[in-house]
């Protein structure tokens, strides 16, 4: 059995596509849980009505180790709100991750635009990702399976780091586990980050603390001023 995981805070327009996308998936052995982070706008309600188990969040690591101790699952997915998977993505990603013996997998990313630049951005992270995945592995938070007793072997996510916790998180799995990026799947994912801050602002972030990550180790302030979820609009 697979457990998704995810994350939310007012997540309302977004939470419905994802769900959605669930309930079209090929493959049915799974359940879904949402960590809210005390959203006041009707991303509860929409996960509840969803059939999703529905418990407490807060930002996105102390989200994922919550939800990750309500699962029942043998395995755990961790996803955001805004992604949207393909009716075959559980299916293929569940074959791939069998037949590779992997025990922590992620994959690569597609955006959900058709602006060339937006292409071209996702190109060039998802060459990144495999240009490092044997020396210092990465993987986006948003596509994230792992065995849970992996999860539970290296204590989850670590709540005290403030940005890419999530890249953390498979460099520490990675030591006991083995890791690899799944070939036959890609997620889609909203662009409304790049949209909301702009394409050169966040790429200069981006860049920025990954070379805090080379140069300093884990990001433990705030100091890239990155903010989870989007305020609601009522």
């Amino acid at each position: 059995m697979l457990s998704v995981i995810i994350p939310t805070f007012n997540e309302e327009k977004y939470l419905p596509y994802l769900l959605g996308s669930l309930k079209q998936q090929t493959f049915k052995d799974f359940e879904v849980i949402v960590a809210d982070n005390n959203s006041i706008d009707a991303t509860r309600l929409i996960a509840l009505k969803s059939g999703a188990k529905v418990v407490a969040g807060g930002m996105p690591a102390n989200g994922r180790n919550n939800g990750a101790k309500f699962a029942q699952g043998e395995w755990l997915l961790f996803l955001d709100a805004d992604v949207i998977l393909p009716p075959d993505f559980l299916e293929k990603a569940i074959k791939e991750i069998k037949t590779q013996d992997f025990e922590v997998a992620s994959c690569l990313v597609k955006p959900l635009s058709d602006r060339k630049i937006d292409k071209l951005l996702h190109s060039t992270v998802n060459w990144y990702m495999g240009a490092t995945q044997r020396f210092f592995p990465h993987a986006p938070g948003f596509c994230i399976f792992v065995k849970k007793e992996i999860h539970q072997a290296i204590g989850g996510f670590n709540e005290k780091i403030k940005l890419a916790e999530d890249h953390d998180y498979v460099l520490r799995a990675s030591k006991i586990a083995n890791f690899g990026f799944l070939q036959n799947v890609r997620i889609p994912v909203s662009v409304r980050r790049l949209d909301k801050d702009g394409r050169l602002n966040i790429s200069a972030k981006y860049l920025a603390a990954e070379a805090h990550l080379v140069l300093l180790g884990p990001i433990y302030s705030n100091i890239f001023n990155y903010k989870f979820g989007y305020p609601s609009k009522k």
